[in-house]
């Protein structure tokens, strides 16, 4: 009971004090420790700003802290996003079936990069893969018990990848062979679909004796997705190209995939740093947000950039793993993200944003950023960038999905010279709303390629000189206050 005290007048003094600049990182920051304390900050944030002006913090930090806790692949800026796989039965063989599968990437910012996408599962009977079209299984099995015509596939369990570019059309299908690449649903649509087809033996030859597969496991290339069971659904209609007949699949069943950035890594795989033309300060990454320099005990888990001998480690032992090679930094991370407050017009205000890749393993193809800021709703100018605004809540248009220009910087080149991509916005100012106190200049949040990155505590922001506004109470205070409410919490757990 004393540590929910103590947290509820915390949150008071967040509140009051902060503003929602402050409850977002406590709300993130507790999250991290316990699960049922973060339920009980949710509950408190929202009662809080029922009783102040607050909407932004009970809409984001209650409602979609709660459907987190329910679901922790939810996604507050994407509320919908998902893959949707789709298996149509299109004809049926003597001893099974031919289908073709569909992975239809309906989410707005995330994307599946190189090496691409790996699609598993389990047969319900003891059916085979007779030959595919599109795409390969990684390994054929144990395929003994047949004589003559063996099967491309007889695991219980097959996992499936796409087939690379210039692969001969004979053993190509539509939205197929792209090394398992597929674009997000805002960004390039025409790209966000990958499709291969099956013909499968030993199984059902009708829709009353077919089995549907189990286990579905969709990897991009790691962790990070959880497919739910395939479900019977309607059949599909297929329209011809002159759009004059219109044929169906025999069956129909569709699974679907949520991403989780907790499933997918470890620890942040980016992180943002602040600056501004009204104070000297420039506040970087928190220190060891995505790992500590640790070359004495593991040698190379970082490169110095200035080392004689940087284009031996980073082409030596290592270099076809798709793990992180970041350069040595006092955060750690492969991406980071800088938002500079950059000049102040009468009627507009201006920002500069760069993102530098520290990862000497990794160019970034078709990146893309999302910010989340309340003067999106007045961008006015946008330099180098293309630009979406997303409203998952549609009254409030708060949130920017920004990207490259394609043959210009859609492109992030792996550490180094060139290594970083920026541009810059232009806002017009809101009389009723625009101020530079209290870190409002500042975002929100920041995604990377759907990765929420971490953001410095809202003590560290830059600050208006000889501010009033500047809280009087000290980041130490409050968080000696948090960190001795959770220490005797999980002492009297």
């Amino acid at each position: 009971m004393l540590v929910k005290t103590q947290l509820f007048c915390f949150l008071y003094f967040s509140l009051v004090v902060c503003d929602e600049v402050w409850v977002l990182f406590l709300v993130e920051t507790v999250m991290m420790l316990s699960l049922s304390l973060y339920i009980y900050v949710c509950v408190c944030v929202y009662f809080f700003s029922l009783e102040t002006s607050l909407s932004f913090i009970r809409i984001n930090s209650f409602d979609c802290c709660l459907l987190l806790v329910l679901s922790e692949a939810y996604d507050a800026l994407d509320p919908n996003g998902n893959i949707t796989i789709k298996w149509d039965v299109i004809s049926w063989t003597p001893d099974g079936y031919v289908a073709v599968v569909t992975m239809y990437n309906f989410q707005q910012y995330r994307h599946i990069q190189a090496p691409g996408w790996s699609l598993g599962w389990t047969w319900s009977k003891k059916e085979v893969i007779w030959n595919m079209m599109g795409a390969q299984t990684t390994e054929q099995g144990d395929c003994s018990r047949f004589k003559g015509n063996v099967p491309h596939c007889c695991k219980k369990d097959p996992t499936v990848v796409d087939l690379l570019p210039g692969t001969p059309y004979n053993q190509q299908i539509a939205n197929c062979c792209k090394g398992g690449v597929i674009n997000s649903w805002v960004q390039d649509p025409s790209n966000a679909a990958s499709s291969f087809q099956v013909s499968v033996g030993a199984a059902g030859t009708t829709n009353k004796t077919v089995r549907v597969p189990k286990n579905f496991t969709l990897k991009a290339p790691g962790p990070g997705y959880t497919c739910g069971p395939a479900k019977i659904g309607k059949p599909t209609k297929f329209v011809s190209q002159d759009g004059r007949r219109v044929t169906q699949a025999m069956m129909t069943w569709n699974v679907t995939c949520t991403y989780s950035q907790f499933l997918a890594q470890k620890t942040p795989t980016c992180c943002v740093s602040l600056s501004s033309f009204y104070n000297d300060t420039i506040v970087p990454c928190p220190t060891c947000t995505c790992g500590c320099q640790n070359n004495s005990t593991r040698p190379g888990s970082c490169v110095d950039p200035n080392s004689p001998h940087l284009a031996s480690v980073v082409s030596g032992s290592g270099k076809n793993s798709f793990a992180p090679l970041v350069q040595c930094t006092s955060h750690m991370c492969p991406i980071r993200v800088h938002w500079h407050v950059k000049l102040n017009y009468k009627e507009y205000w201006r920002v500069k944003v760069t993102i530098t890749n520290f990862n000497y393993r990794m160019n970034y193809t078709q990146w893309n950023l999302v910010v989340q800021h309340p003067n999106f709703d007045n961008l006015t100018q946008l330099f180098s960038f293309n630009y979406k605004p997303l409203n998952p809540y549609e009254a409030i248009n708060d949130t920017a999905m920004l990207w490259g220009v394609k043959f210009y910087n859609d492109f992030l080149m792996q550490a180094g010279p060139l290594g970083n991509v920026q541009s810059e916005l232009l806002f017009q100012k809101d009389k009723s709303t625009f101020t530079f106190e209290k870190g409002w200049a500042f975002p929100r949040r920041i995604y990377f390629n759907g990765d929420n990155c971490v953001m410095p505590p809202p003590d560290a922001y830059p600050y208006l000189p000889n501010s009033s506004s500047r809280p009087y109470i000290s980041l130490l205070t409050l968080m000696m206050t948090l960190l001795s409410s959770l220490a005797f919490f999980f002492a009297h757990a």
